[in-house]
């Protein structure tokens, strides 16, 4: 990890522990990571989950890739050291919710694994769940829900993931969903029962 290029930094530690925060919202703070191709179903799925957390009285939040580079990141493109930035910026933002007590779902094809292992990193053990969101690219293809797959073969837009760029696929991830094979119904059960089973969250 990089050095700040500020001097003469504090790290300011609150009055308020990471207990604390779980104790007081009844549930621990964890980032799942979903990444998968476009169309695969990530900002569908992550937006589903949040809602099903939040009626069991989860504080979730969901960061959307999209979103994302409207604001914050609005001043990169898709090269892959952009994409590298993209993600270094959205790791910190979800190391800071998940601090904070959040579920954090985070919403982006993120197609280099070394980026994926660098926020991983920059974590505690246990607070980064890698969520394969798995549909095959013949899939994707087919659903094309923004029209950009047409637009990649065409030529009219560079450094597309699967097409003239590459994707990744997690090796060993804590989760992989098959979106590419049932309705995000499933999928959304599929990630509550997860984080049910490996203690985020308590209760049925």
């Amino acid at each position: 990890m990089s050095e700040p290029k500020a001097k003469n930094l504090t790290f300011h530690i609150g009055e308020l522990s990471r207990a604390d925060r779980a104790a007081a919202h009844g549930h621990k703070g964890v980032t799942l990571w979903l990444t998968g191709l476009s169309g695969s179903g990530k900002s569908t799925l992550s937006h589903r989950v949040e809602r099903l957390l939040t009626e069991r009285g989860v504080f979730a939040y969901v960061l959307d890739g999209d979103n994302v580079r409207h604001g914050l990141n609005r001043d990169l493109g898709f090269s892959a050291a952009d994409r590298t930035e993209n993600i270094r910026r959205v790791g910190q933002v979800a190391k800071l919710f998940t601090d904070a007590g959040a579920v954090v779902l985070t919403a982006f094809i993120s197609p280099y694994r070394e980026d994926r292992a660098s926020v991983r990193a920059a974590m505690e053990p246990g607070d980064f769940v890698e969520v394969h969101v798995a549909a095959g690219l013949d899939v994707c293809e087919t659903r094309d829900p923004k029209g950009l797959y047409k637009k990649a073969r065409a030529g009219e837009i560079p450094d597309f993931t699967g097409i003239s760029a590459p994707y990744e696929e997690p090796e060993a991830p804590e989760l992989r969903v098959d979106t590419g094979g049932q309705d995000v119904e499933q999928s959304a059960e599929d990630v509550i029962a997860y984080l049910l089973a490996h203690g985020y969250l308590t209760g049925a």
